[in-house]
């Protein structure tokens, strides 16, 4: 019975954020803080495009918009730019970002499946 409830709550863990869509910050500033977090569609990505010296626009974006030419024309204010576009959760924002909660949610479920086999 232990090791059922150990498989249950390892697949539970692992389609923890299945259905979900993507979720990226939302923001146009000059600092790295951005607290804003919007739901995109399932053809976004998320964008972080820093102009030389200035500000950083991060926000979803359509995926196939994630080029030069293309940004070019999106931000005709913007000269000179740098860009990024990834496709996970907050990905786009000016560090490193963890997703420590399905990490640790595995990590238990791995645990609790070796625990019922000991």
């Amino acid at each position: 019975m232990r090791c059922c409830l150990g498989l249950v709550l390892l697949l539970g863990a692992a389609m923890l954020h299945v259905g979900s869509g993507l979720r990226c910050y939302k923001c146009s500033d000059d600092t790295e803080s951005c607290k804003n977090v919007e739901e995109c569609t399932t053809e976004d990505s998320c964008l972080s495009l820093s102009e030389r010296g200035g500000k950083t626009i991060r926000r979803c974006i359509r995926y196939t918009d994630c080029d030069n030419t293309r940004l070019s024309q999106m931000f005709p204010s913007v000269i000179s730019f740098t860009y990024r576009c990834c496709n996970s959760n907050l990905c786009n924002s000016g560090h490193a970002v963890t997703m420590a909660t399905p990490l640790l949610a595995l990590l238990g479920s791995l645990l609790s499946v070796w625990w019922s086999w000991v």
